[in-house]
């Protein structure tokens, strides 16, 4: 069964490709440069386009299972510390899912036989900045940036359930890889024997381990009950001030040195809202559909993925 990813590039598409392949899947990696793509799994192939529109590809999702559009800009920037978001890079952020999402509606009208399933990217930066509240797939999004961002990604591919496809949209947290986002930057404090929480430490992280991310996906793509919203995060978020306490404990590392928020706010502007807010997201949805965690508490993922 084909499978088109867009973003398959990326932190989360890449380790996604690699499973779909691993479990049998005809993996087709949508990739604006084809011939620099890295990391791409062996059997996976990557077709260019120019993540604006269907040309030179829309034709392989006559017939495909799925599309897992997970295209879009970084919120943080390419670089290990996170670029401001100047008015341009706000633009960036909003267009590139925009366009995204808008080639993959063409490329499903265009279809004679559409694609079963459309995995629609997003994130609990739907939610916004909320303290102790708990929030399920129910609760209503408020009125920052991120929110409106999460909005319009989600809003731009409605269209393809009035077209018969099964819609999933996952609203991803904080993903927890030694390989990149923005776990490896939490980390980096502690590597320095400087490590603590973030702001005033209260604000949650709702987090996620890697291998729970792919697996979600999967089940998602698998589950043909599965429509709507899901968030994929762990059932047991953390304030930060915990998270770091953890992180110390296991690293052998101290967990005591706070960077304040104001700072953060300073050094980087709005997107220091990525670290110094959070928001306490519960994944109530995939639970009761019956997925099983691989590591549903924070201890043993943080085990997992230091090697510890």
């Amino acid at each position: 069964m084909r499978i088109i990813i867009t973003g398959g590039t990326g932190l989360i598409g890449s380790k996604l490709a690699q499973d779909l392949i691993d479990n049998g899947y005809e993996d087709i990696i949508l990739s604006r440069n084809p011939e620099n793509a890295q990391g791409i799994p062996a059997g996976a192939q990557v077709v260019a386009w120019d993540s604006k529109t269907a040309a030179g590809w829309g034709h392989l999702a006559d017939g495909a299972y799925g599309i897992v559009n997970l295209a879009g800009a970084s919120l943080a920037g390419e670089g290990f510390f996170p670029t401001p978001w100047t008015d341009e890079r706000k633009r960036l952020i909003v267009q590139s899912r925009l366009d995204a999402g808008k080639a993959v509606l063409e490329a499903i009208r265009a279809a004679e036989n559409k694609p079963k399933v459309l995995v629609q990217s997003s994130a609990i930066g739907y939610y916004g900045p909320r303290g102790d509240e708990n929030l399920d797939e129910q609760s209503r999004p408020t009125n920052d940036f991120l929110a409106d961002v999460c909005q319009q990604w989600e809003a731009v591919t409605k269209p393809a359930e009035a077209l018969g496809v099964r819609r999933v949209v996952i609203r991803t947290g904080v993903v927890l890889s030694m390989e990149g986002g923005a776990f490896t930057r939490l980390l980096l404090p502690f590597k320095l024997f400087a490590g603590g929480p973030m702001g005033n430490g209260q604000q949650y992280i709702s987090w996620i381990h890697m291998a729970d991310e792919i697996n979600a996906i999967r089940f998602l793509l698998e589950n043909e009950t599965a429509q709507g919203a899901f968030n994929l995060t762990a059932p047991n978020p953390k304030r930060n001030r915990e998270f770091a306490q953890v992180l110390g404990q296991i690293m052998k590392r101290p967990s005591f040195i706070p960077v304040p928020g104001f700072a953060l706010r300073l050094m980087f502007g709005e997107v220091a809202t990525v670290v110094v807010d959070g928001q306490k997201v519960h994944p109530e949805r995939l639970q009761k559909l019956g997925f099983e965690y691989q590591f549903p508490q924070l201890k043993p993922a943080l085990r997992d993925l230091l090697g510890k």
